[in-house]
């Protein structure tokens, strides 16, 4: 197992080696990242030598970096990525994340394995089969609710599987592992790490009878995600890791959401009965705050059942946060007053406001100058002409603070472990030992003469102030035990040199305790799938994943959309998130409202992008939308084009053309 049930993990996201190491230095207890090949983002992989420095550095702090091996993958590709994980395992990564089923059928390392969000774990069972294949922590889908996710808790062993889940950050609308749209039209596979991100697209959405319903509605848009105040609630139902989005995202966003995250979960482990997965304390020169970072607004999703504002379906940008309103505009700036007079503007600042429109125009401030307390003139870098609705008496929003910006650009953090020293003496000389917050210690000896302090009342005080000066290593000292017969006068010199030389012993120490975490032994016999017949949804890409479901009993197994065999319509995208429900159009919702009850059916919709067009199918019972299309003849016909060039292999369930 990788977690003690009383353990809380904040699993954090980097893009490269120097993002990973400030959110271990901002409280990560695990850190997951790209390694350099095979990762569900596609342009954020990172070479050995980089994994090799974070990976040292998160140890230190006992915190542990998971590599993400989370694309499916075809035939041909199964031996570089089993070379991959081996060369993440020697470099001392502590899990592998996966999503191919077809990498337990090959000679993988003795590395601890995680199930993606890929693997789309929605059900108690699913959740089980998964652990008795090995896998030792599974991220949960982010659209379940409190109930289901503590069923799964109930379903499961918390001695061989951790629960995660997602608690902050941006929100895919399909279940993950459950969206084709990408590669229906561009030939990009999300599946692969290469999303083109169609969700983000405005639409017009029709109704059967072609009635306009909604003009460039970001439809398929969702907010993002923040379980902040669940937190204390998704411990009750079986979380144990906390996972933060963001791969993609800036050293800002990592360093102030893992802090606000760390704060937030030091205050329940403080209240007892928990306890933190990694080493330390941090302190912040700066107070966290989500909102200061990109967002689309926040949601907490489906966790405390449907809600009917889930959606971004204005803008997929961030409209910030609203700081006062347009008093007059100039020919070369607008004058804006600030409804909190303490608020300063900034040069280089971001602002915005909605249009008529409700299109969310951006404001770049070139300058910024203070008129009197709370009226500012701005004087953007683009003319003024240029910005359509400005106007007084507009509500004005900042959604970039160059202070703010500045500030997480420094150094922001200090994470140290606490250490017990005890100064004594021996024969000849002098010994410190450290003992740190988990046990681990580390002593040094000095030779040096014992020569009687002339001052004892300083004495004293001086070898502690000067054995407290752990300023340039990751310890911070409690407390300073002096067992000496009298007070003793010992050069500065040698005090410095004993503390330098107890502190390596200790780092020492704490590398050879660090226990790597354990590869989980699948059960035997191999357990049956729920499920004994797969279609294109399950992702099936390669003869390894096909032999993995056949021996765990699947008698049918088609293979994934990418190798082209589904080419009518089919499920593109399958989402909790429901139009009809966004729009007040639910039968549901109209079960008890007089003159409209029965006259409301989840008729199919459309949905249109220029010239794509998918279509919005309704599933009432498990309350769940379909996004059908089918994939486009530009896509196979480069397909055809391309394996013409360089034949490539994976699963079939069909002959090859």
């Amino acid at each position: 197992m990788s977690l003690a049930p009383h353990q809380l993990e904040l699993l954090s996201p980097a893009r490269d080696a120097d993002i990973g190491i400030e959110a271990v230095n901002h409280g990560a207890d695990a850190v997951y990242i790209g390694g350099p090949a095979f990762g569900a983002r596609a342009t954020a992989g990172n070479g050995l030598r980089d994994l090799e420095r974070l990976i040292r550095h998160a140890h230190r702090f006992h915190s542990r970096i998971f590599v993400t091996l989370n694309t499916i993958l075809r035939d041909d590709e199964l031996e570089d990525a089993r070379r991959m994980a081996w060369q993440v395992y020697e470099a001392g990564a502590d899990a592998l994340i996966i999503q191919d089923m077809g990498l337990l059928e090959i000679d993988l390392p003795p590395i601890q394995l995680h199930a993606s969000t890929q693997t789309d774990i929605r059900t108690p069972e699913k959740a089980r089969f998964l652990q008795d294949a090995g896998l030792s922590q599974i991220v949960l889908a982010r659209e379940l609710d409190l109930a289901q996710i503590a069923a799964i808790r109930a379903a499961t062993d918390p001695a061989r599987t951790t629960i995660e889940f997602f608690v902050h950050g941006a929100l895919c609308v399909a279940y993950s592992g459950q969206c084709f749209i990408s590669h229906a039209h561009t030939g990009r596979s999300a599946n692969r790490g290469d999303c083109n991100q169609a969700c983000r697209l405005p639409y017009e959405v029709l109704d059967g009878q072609g009635r306009i319903i909604a003009h460039e509605k970001h439809v398929l848009s969702m907010k993002d995600n923040n379980q902040s105040d669940n937190l204390r609630t998704l411990i009750d139902a079986g979380v144990r890791s906390f996972k933060i989005e963001g791969r993609y995202k800036d050293m800002g966003y990592v360093k102030n959401i893992t802090a606000h995250y760390r704060r937030l979960l030091d205050e329940i482990v403080e209240e007892g009965g928990f306890a933190r997965s990694s080493s330390g304390r941090t302190a912040f020169s700066f107070t966290p705050d989500p909102d200061q970072n990109f967002n689309r607004e926040f949601t907490d999703y489906f966790v405390n059942g449907r809600q009917q504002d889930i959606g971004a379906f204005d803008t997929p940008k961030t409209p910030g946060r609203a700081i006062g309103w347009v008093t007059q505009v100039g020919d070369k700036w607008f004058e804006l007053e600030t409804s909190d007079h303490a608020t300063q503007l900034h040069n280089g600042d971001g602002l915005c406001y909605y249009d008529l429109q409700k299109d969310l125009v951006g404001v770049h401030v070139n300058r910024a100058e203070s008129v009197r307390s709370g009226v500012w003139r701005v004087f953007p870098k683009d003319a003024i002409a240029g910005f359509k609705d400005l106007r007084k008496g507009l509500e004005i929003n900042r959604n970039r603070d160059m202070d703010w910006v500045r500030a997480l650009e420094k150094k922001s953090s200090e994470r140290r472990i606490g250490v017990w020293a005890q100064l004594s003496e021996t024969p000849d000389g002098f010994a410190l030992t450290l003992t740190d917050e988990d046990g681990f210690t580390g002593s040094a000896h000095a030779v040096q003469e014992h020569q009687p302090a002339t001052d004892t009342a300083k004495a004293e005080s001086t070898l502690r102030e000067q054995l407290g000066r752990f300023g340039a290593t990751i310890f911070q000292v409690h407390d300073i035990a002096l067992q000496l017969s009298q007070p003793w006068f010992v050069p500065a010199s040698a005090l410095n040199q004993l503390r330098r030389d107890a502190v390596a012993a200790l780092e020492h120490a704490r590398a050879e305790g660090l226990v790597r975490l354990p590869r989980a032994k699948p059960v035997e016999p191999p357990v049956p799938f729920p499920e004994d017949t797969l279609t294109y949804l399950a992702n099936v890409y390669n003869h390894k994943a096909r032999d993995f479901y056949a021996r765990h009993g699947v008698k049918v197994i088609a293979a994934a959309y990418e190798s082209k065999e589904e080419e009518g319509e089919v499920s593109l995208m399958i989402t909790k998130h429901c139009v009809r429900y966004s729009m007040s159009l639910c039968p549901k919702q109209a079960k008890g409202v007089i003159g409209v009850k029965g006259t409301i059916r989840a008729e199919p919709l459309q949905l249109i992008n220029g010239k794509e067009k998918l279509t919005l199918r309704f599933d009432c019972k498990p309350c769940e939308m379909h996004v059908v299309g089918r994939m486009k003849k530009s896509v196979m016909n480069q397909h055809l084009r391309d394996m013409q060039e360089k034949p490539l292999r994976f699963y079939r369930t069909r002959p090859a053309a």
